[in-house]
């Protein structure tokens, strides 16, 4: 289901396999989609890594906090409409995609906001399966639609909204 590969020693100040399984499950689950049956991959790094995969993929300069690499496009033609669902394979598993994940940029977005690092690195984990799922936030619509679903995913999982100040 869950491939999680730690890059980085600084990952261990938190629980990252199980805080990743939590969020991804309760993502899944909120969407009504089988936790059992979906396959992604999350690379915990650093700064410098996620960097070059931010030039690599995206052509832009330097880290980013969590990027999200979907094995299909399952993005709304429509701007604010719902993504389409994941299509099972011959097997019946639900292929997403990648994930990953900057310590530092990470640990130094919860200081800012006063959060706790574990809380943050949920918020990114379920903010990149929401990009893997099809949610994006380019267009307005979009950015209503896919934060809504964070906070209310987030809620379920006793996690204050991340977009309230």
């Amino acid at each position: 289901m869950l491939d999680v590969l730690i890059d980085i020693p600084e990952w261990q100040e938190i629980a990252l396999d199980a805080l990743a399984m939590r969020a991804i499950a309760t993502t899944l689950e909120h969407l009504a989609l089988p936790v059992e049956r979906a396959e992604l991959s999350l690379l915990a790094c650093d700064d410098a890594r996620i960097a070059e995969l931010n030039a690599e993929f995206r052509g832009k300069e330097g880290a980013t906090n969590v990027l999200s690499w979907p094995a299909v496009d399952l993005a709304a033609d429509t701007a604010g409409e719902m993504p389409a669902a994941p299509t099972p394979n011959f097997d019946g598993s639900l292929e997403l995609g990648d994930i990953a994940i900057a310590f530092e940029t990470c640990a130094r977005e919860a200081a800012e906001l006063g959060k706790p690092l574990d809380d943050h690195a949920t918020h990114l984990i379920v903010h990149g399966l929401l990009h893997l799922l099809g949610y994006d936030h380019i267009r307005d619509p979009d950015a209503t639609l896919m934060q809504a679903m964070e906070t209310e995913i987030l809620g379920k999982m006793g996690l204050d909204d991340p977009y309230r100040n």
